[in-house]
């Protein structure tokens, strides 16, 4: 069954590491209140093939023009996966984006270990865990304690070797790409960030926010999916 048939793109939102698609539950709201099309994938962060065959799995089920997000790991996700015909515009929150034949864990070898990764935990049987403590101090500490606490509940262990998998093509190399900054990140380095949005081209937005900015700043996250959405739909084949 196709999921949209409208002219105006569909926002495809793809979650990081350590999370599932419930993480955009609050941007969600936003988009749908705009009249906007959202469908989350849900990842099983076991590998990049594999998050990438689950967000493939969504777009070939969507008609029409895509936006595709990427939060976090879902960054590395979406630079792999949008280069499907569909997909006209990225938008970058707080995520990775590696170069043809780089992996994200050679972009956060590159730079200064923010405090989150000190959290990272290996619970056997080829998984990763983020500590609750590391939730609330370092990943969503502009959220309170109680939120970071559930997130941390729920959080989907990740496949040991995934921050391993290399990039084999770069989407962001020839679409239009937007970045959301998060200036108070402490789960992936902000002058990373910074850099990535300067080598992509990115039309940027700074926001004064921790790793979770989707979910403590939402409306501003939201509203920077919503003009990626608005500058790529054919409203004209839409009336």
């Amino acid at each position: 069954m196709e999921m949209s048939s409208s002219h105006k793109a569909t926002a495809v939102l793809v979650h990081g590491a350590w999370a599932d698609g419930s993480s955009w539950r609050r941007v969600i709201r936003l988009l749908l209140g705009k009249g906007i099309d959202v469908v989350a994938v849900q990842n099983p962060t076991t590998s990049l093939a594999d998050d990438v065959a689950a967000t493939q799995l969504v777009l070939d089920a969507i008609k029409g023009p895509v936006v595709l997000v990427g939060h976090s790991w879902g960054g590395t996700v979406i630079t792999e996966a949008g280069t499907d015909p569909k997909v006209k515009a990225l938008v970058y929150v707080a995520a990775f984006a590696p170069d043809t034949g780089q992996s994200t864990g050679d972009q956060v070898g590159a730079h200064e270990a923010p405090p989150g990764l000190g959290g990272v935990t290996d619970i056997g049987n080829g998984k990763l865990m983020m500590s609750v403590e590391s939730w609330i101090t370092n990943v969503a500490q502009d959220l309170p304690e109680s939120e970071a606490r559930l997130l941390a509940a729920v959080q989907t262990p990740l496949g040991l070797p995934t921050f391993n998998d290399k990039v084999t093509q770069t989407a962001w190399s020839d679409r239009p790409t937007f970045y959301v900054v998060s200036s108070e990140d402490r789960a992936v380095n902000v002058e990373l960030q910074r850099q990535l949005a300067v080598k992509m081209k990115a039309r940027t937005t700074e926001l004064q926010a921790s790793h979770m900015s989707l979910l403590s700043v939402p409306a501003a996250v939201a509203e920077v999916i919503s003009d990626a959405v608005m500058s790529v739909s054919d409203e004209r084949a839409a009336v």
